[in-house]
C-alpha cells in the first residue's frame, strides 16, 4: 500500500507530501481555476468591487505598515534627497 494516497493528506509514505488540493497543482493551473472563478463572480455580480473609501482605507493601511520600517523609509528619503539634488545640479549653470 505504499503507493496509495491517504485520505488524511500525504502520498501514504509518510513524508507528508499530498497530490491532492489547490496548493499541490502547477501555478498555470491554479491561475487557470482562479481565473475562471473570477470571471463566473462577475458575470453572477457577486465580485469585490472597490469603491473610493474602501480603496483609500486599503491604501492608508498599506502605507501605515510601510511606514513603520524606519530604515526603508530612510532609505526613500535618501534616494529622494540625492535625485532632486542631482535634478538642481543638471538644471543650474556651474558657477565660474
Amino acid at each position: 500500500m505504499a503507493d496509495s494516497v491517504s485520505p488524511h493528506g500525504g502520498d501514504g509514505n509518510g513524508n507528508g507530501k499530498s497530490r491532492r488540493g489547490f496548493a499541490s497543482m502547477s501555478p498555470e493551473r491554479q491561475r487557470e481555476i482562479a481565473s475562471r472563478g473570477g470571471r463566473a463572480a462577475h458575470a453572477k455580480g457577486t465580485a469585490h468591487q472597490w469603491d473610493a473609501e474602501a480603496a483609500r482605507k486599503a491604501g492608508h493601511k498599506g502605507g501605515v505598515s510601510v511606514s513603520r520600517d524606519r530604515e526603508h523609509m530612510a532609505l526613500i528619503g535618501r534616494e529622494g534627497g540625492e535625485k532632486r539634488s542631482q535634478k538642481v545640479k543638471d538644471v543650474r549653470p556651474p558657477v565660474s
